[in-house]
C-alpha cells in the first residue's frame, strides 16, 4: 500500500498496467476489459470511477463502459454507489481469485450436466454418447479437485493472515 512516504513511479505503473494488459488479452481477455482490470489492481483502492479509468486510460467513457460491463458479467468487477453521488465506482471483489473461480465452477456443473442430457439423448454406448461421457466424467472430476484446491486455499490464507 502506498504512504505518504512512498512515492510510486507513475511511468513504470502505466507501463505495467499496459503490459498486463497485454497478458490478460493474450490468454482471451478482450484488450479493453483487460486494460481496465490492469488499472483497478493496480490502484491501491482497487476501486475506480468511469472518468477516472477513461482519464488514466487515455481512452473515452464509451469505452469504459463496455470494459466494465464485460468485467461485471465475468465476476470480476462489481458496481457500487456511495450515497448520494452520482457517479459509479468501480472495485475488484474482496477474494477476488476465489469469488472468480468459484462462478467458473457454475460453468462447468452446467457444461457436465449438458453432458449428460447429451448421453442421454445419444446413447451411452455410441461413440458420441462415450466422448460426452468422458467429458461429464473429467467435469466432475475437475469439480471435486476444484473444491479441495478452494479449501487449501482458504487454509493456507488463514495460516499466513495468522
Amino acid at each position: 500500500m502506498t504512504t505518504p512516504d512512498t512515492k510510486r513511479d507513475e511511468d513504470a505503473v502505466r507501463r505495467y498496467v499496459e503490459s498486463l494488459a497485454l497478458v490478460l488479452s493474450q490468454i482471451g481477455m478482450q484488450r479493453m476489459a483487460a486494460r481496465v482490470f490492469a488499472a483497478l489492481m493496480t490502484t491501491d483502492e482497487g476501486r475506480l470511477t468511469a472518468a477516472d479509468l477513461a482519464s488514466q486510460l487515455s481512452v473515452s467513457p464509451a469505452a469504459i463502459s463496455g470494459a466494465v460491463r464485460f468485467l461485471e458479467q465475468i465476476g470480476l468487477v462489481a458496481k457500487e454507489r456511495e450515497p448520494g453521488e452520482r457517479r459509479d465506482h468501480y472495485r475488484l471483489y474482496d477474494d477476488l481469485w476465489y469469488a472468480t473461480f468459484l462462478k467458473r465452477d457454475r460453468m462447468i456443473i452446467m457444461w457436465r450436466d449438458a453432458a449428460e442430457n447429451g448421453i442421454d439423448a445419444l446413447g451411452e454406448d455410441s461413440p458420441a454418447g462415450q466422448r460426452l461421457a468422458e467429458m461429464r466424467d473429467f467435469l466432475s472430476f475437475m469439480l471435486v479437485e476444484l473444491n479441495n484446491m478452494y479449501e487449501r486455499w482458504h487454509q493456507l490464507r488463514e495460516e499466513k493472515n495468522a
